[in-house]
């Protein structure tokens, strides 16, 4: 549920000035505070974010780990401080370098990761999945380390998500938008 902090909308002018300490995201203007990660969501991300940085090691696109500010415009902004979407994904995989600065990314990444936990388990299925799928994402893992899941969605012609691929630790993730990178699910889920 977002947590109202006072009864407005909210921009990335306001994602800007709060704490560093704190951790928000930013989904139509309403504010969500983000619960610190496991140790498990962390050996997950670890593990993901290694296989795909030495895939992508001398490639054009490039990968970065949460905290890593992703700014989605409408573009009905008069600015880029009018933003009202900016989330913080655990994974993204971004190929467009011109999206790239040093706040982060503006635009849909081209591959997002997110690591269920108990608390975030609706908005990244739900939320996130149709956020993701409006600004265009290609594709989007859901990882959930308590099932050892992993569920892979990838934009179809029409620019919605098709039918999930799933994946159990005894797999391995062939990804859509890369030719030949294969995620080794059972050293992901080695815990």
């Amino acid at each position: 549920m977002p947590l109202p902090r006072e009864n407005k909308i909210y921009t990335y002018k306001d994602y800007l000035s709060w704490p560093d300490n704190e951790r928000w995201e930013i989904i139509d203007g309403n504010v969500y505070l983000m619960a610190p990660p496991s140790r498990i969501h962390q050996k997950v991300l670890g593990a993901i974010f290694y296989q795909l940085f030495n895939y992508l090691q001398g490639k054009s696109c490039e990968v970065y780990t949460a905290p890593f500010g992703v700014r989605l415009p409408s573009g009905d902004e008069d600015t880029d401080r009018d933003i009202k979407t900016v989330v913080e994904p655990d994974i993204v995989v971004i190929c467009d370098k011109s999206k790239l600065d040093d706040e982060g990314c503006k635009g849909a990444p081209d591959l997002i990761v997110e690591i269920v936990s108990p608390s975030t388990a609706r908005k990244d299925r739900v939320e996130k999945f149709n956020l993701y799928e409006k600004f265009g994402v290609r594709e989007y893992w859901i990882v959930e380390p308590e099932s050892k899941i992993v569920s892979v969605f990838t934009l179809q012609d029409n620019k919605r998500y098709g039918r999930p691929e799933i994946y159990t630790d005894e797999d391995k993730i062939k990804a859509f938008i890369f030719d030949s990178l294969v995620i080794d699910l059972k050293s992901v889920f080695a815990y």
